[in-house]
């Protein structure tokens, strides 16, 4: 079992930025992917980035490629998102996710929420 704990949301100005942790406890998750997702009021879940085991890989959705920094801690078991030129659209529930077998995302945190005036 794998617990994910999401901070570091809240409410920000567009052009501003925040910084999500995402620390992991019960298990070590060194070995594994990790990713951010987002659900915006009314709408799907979406991708939002990606880290490799490694962290030598990070992917990301083109909505926020440039401005959003996928990382892992020293350690490894804490995954962050440096996001920057925040707009009002990034506003969303933010989650990572833990992909422990296969190519599915198998643990989830509870969230944290991200707001983005204009």
């Amino acid at each position: 079992q794998v617990q994910l704990v999401e901070s570091g949301g809240g409410l920000v100005q567009a052009g501003g930025s925040l910084r999500l942790s995402c620390a992991a406890s019960g298990r070590s998750i060194s070995s594994y992917a990790m990713g951010w997702f987002r659900q915006a009021p009314g709408k799907e879940r979406e991708f939002v980035a990606a880290i490799s085991w490694s962290g030598g890989d990070t992917y990301y959705a083109d909505s926020v490629k440039g401005r959003f920094t996928i990382s892992r801690g020293n350690y490894k078991n804490t995954v962050y998102l440096q996001m920057n030129s925040l707009k009002p659209e990034d506003t969303a529930v933010y989650y990572c996710a833990v992909k422990t077998s296969g190519t599915r995302y198998d643990y989830w945190g509870q969230g944290t929420q991200v707001t983005v005036s204009s």
